[in-house]
């Protein structure tokens, strides 16, 4: 035999068994998602049971009324016992159903919400809290005890909580009634909604769209109706990009404001970038109803590495006119034509308000998204993300950052040196993916956050502004294309490196002139992402379009008012068209 050949055989011998090997570890994956997928199906069927149960109890029951109440007004029939709890569960979980038979948006049925309706119909009335009765959703990771906290990943099925989270245990306190979990992306580490063990989730405004991710099931429940509160987490944009991509709104919250014990997660101990909890709802005033109900003693007493910071109602009510941050680009991403439209529409109203809008510009962009967010996130060269996918099916969501992580560390460096010249932020990502190898490195990364922080606010504060107003990412992508246009999420990547509030809120839909405009459309870099942000876009007409409404840390009351003042005027604007 040649040596070629014989040399040719054993790769090919090599290749096999590398298949065989990588098979036989992706084993346990396909024992337990199997078992999950009958687990979902046996808990929906118990939902439904229980939607014909109530039902039974009110046969001339008409939702329609009981789901087109906004949160405010629902809360004050329930305590009024104009409606029953009864009827507005039941409401609730029909609408969910009929959502996620649309788009597969629901992972698991909390049985234990018909028992704690029971408990709260034998509350005297003073006991009753600021979400009395009222039906919320979960997104995944909150624990509940007796159930899987999963972040789409086999390795945590069958693992069910030993108790409540905080954050689920204070809702509960204020009788909130959490009856079901949303469906992520593998890992929360993705913009998209999809999974190997619950499938995608589809965006009901447009179907070949996505919802947005990670809190993209909350999004899509919201939007149609399936839900009138839920509650997000933000790694990156995790509650902001659903919101925008569905119409929603959506807050992230000052890191530590809100509790995050008891919240699962695929990667723990990255301080770099914030991971925090967040409501989001259909509209402003819901927002600022459940941060009342979750910012109370209870929170701080679960959680004493919470401040005990109630909310501030001064703040939020006050009507003194703003200095207003205005910021179109933020140099890194060229926006697309409907958020440079919806950001200067948003600028005029508000002017014509009598607040004041002051130019302002972003410093060291490029510096801040790669080396400061997308290297903090790998700071470990992505060591804990893979180890968590070991044995797993890797979602296609998740493909291009996995096969880029897993490339050997001198690979990397190659090919970060041979892209500098074609493709610059794709190089800049895998040297950022390469890791910060020593502890020295980390520390370092970890005080350039802090400076880069201090910087920030002192262009801030130079300009003596109140609040900031940035684009969101929007209209909705197609399917697929969050992670070959990643660099286009720079506005939302940007604020959890700050540690920011920010919310999103709609303001306007795009136009068929956006859609002549978007041809046009080149971006900054002229790049793979820049090409591929514009070719997600396409089909977009008629869909929301948002913007993000900040504040310096700790002042949600602050941007709540700011985002109340917005979706004010534009409702008004609206209104004689």
């Amino acid at each position: 035999m040649m040596p070629g050949v014989a040399w040719l055989l054993v790769l090919l011998l090599l290749a096999l068994l590398g298949a065989a090997l990588r098979s036989w570890q992706r084993a346990p994956a396909r024992s337990k998602i199997p078992r999950a997928q009958k687990r979902r199906v046996e808990a929906l069927q118990r939902m439904e049971a229980l939607a014909r149960r109530l039902r039974e109890q009110e046969p001339s029951l008409d939702p329609r009324p009981i789901l087109e109440l906004p949160l405010d007004r629902l809360v004050q029939k329930l305590r009024d016992e104009e409606l029953s709890l009864e009827s507005v569960l039941c409401s609730y979980l029909e609408e969910a159903l009929k959502v996620h038979q649309e788009v597969n948006c629901l992972t698991d049925f909390l049985d234990e919400c018909e028992e704690q309706l029971q408990a709260l119909k034998k509350l005297k009335k003073t006991e009753r809290g600021l979400l009395y009765g009222v039906p919320i959703t979960l997104k995944d990771p909150y624990n509940c005890k007796g159930h899987d906290s999963t972040c789409g990943l086999a390795q945590f099925l069958e693992k069910p909580a030993a108790k409540d989270g905080v954050i689920v245990k204070v809702l509960k306190a204020q009788g909130a009634i959490p009856f079901v979990k949303t469906n992520i992306p593998q890992t929360l580490f993705s913009a998209e909604c999809s999974n190997p063990i619950y499938g995608q989730t589809l965006n009901p405004l447009r179907l070949k769209k996505s919802p947005g991710g990670s809190s993209g099931g909350e999004g899509v429940l919201l939007a149609q109706g399936g839900s009138i509160l839920g509650m997000g987490t933000d790694t990156g944009g995790s509650i902001r990009i659903p919101a925008s991509f569905c119409g929603v709104c959506g807050l992230r919250t000052t890191g530590y404001r809100l509790s995050y014990s008891g919240v699962a997660s695929a990667i723990k101990g990255q301080k770099s970038v914030t991971t925090v909890a967040g409501p989001m709802a259909r509209d402003v005033e819901s927002l600022v109803l459940c941060l009342r109900a979750l910012l109370s003693e209870d929170m701080h007493r679960l959680d004493p590495t919470v401040p005990f910071m109630p909310f501030r109602e001064e703040i939020y009510s006050s009507n003194q006119p703003l200095r207003i941050g205005y910021c179109e680009s933020d140099g890194f991403t060229q926006p697309s034509p409907s958020m440079a439209r919806a950001m200067r529409l948003t600028s005029r109203l508000l002017q014509d308000a009598g607040h004041q809008v002051i130019p302002f510009s972003i410093p060291r962009i490029e510096y801040a998204v790669k080396h400061l967010f997308v290297g903090g996130l790998f700071a470990d060269g992505g060591a804990t993300l893979l180890e968590k996918l070991e044995g797993d099916i890797v979602d296609p969501c998740m493909k291009t950052m996995i096969n880029q992580l897993r490339l050997p560390d001198l690979l990397k460096c190659f090919l970060a040196w041979i892209l500098k010249y074609i493709e610059p932020r794709a190089s800049q990502n895998l040297e950022e993916m390469r890791g910060v190898r020593t502890p020295k490195k980390l520390w370092e990364r970890h005080n350039a956050v802090e400076e880069y922080r201090q910087e920030f606010i002192a262009r801030w504060r130079s300009l003596d502004l109140d609040v900031l107003l940035t684009p969101a990412v929007d209209p909705a992508f197609d399917v697929g294309y969050s992670g070959k246009a990643l660099d286009s999420f720079s506005y939302l990547h940007l604020y959890n490196v700050l540690n920011f509030p920010i919310g999103v809120v709609r303001v306007t839909s795009v136009t068929p002139q956006d859609k002549e405009d978007l041809a046009f459309y080149k971006g900054y870099y002229g790049d793979s992402s820049d090409t591929y942000f514009r070719e997600a876009l396409q089909g977009s007409v008629g869909l929301p379009v948002a913007v993000q409404c900040i504040a310096l840390p700790w002042e949600e009351e602050l941007c709540l008012r700011f985002m109340k003042e917005v979706e004010t005027l534009v409702k008004n604007h609206r209104e004689p068209e």
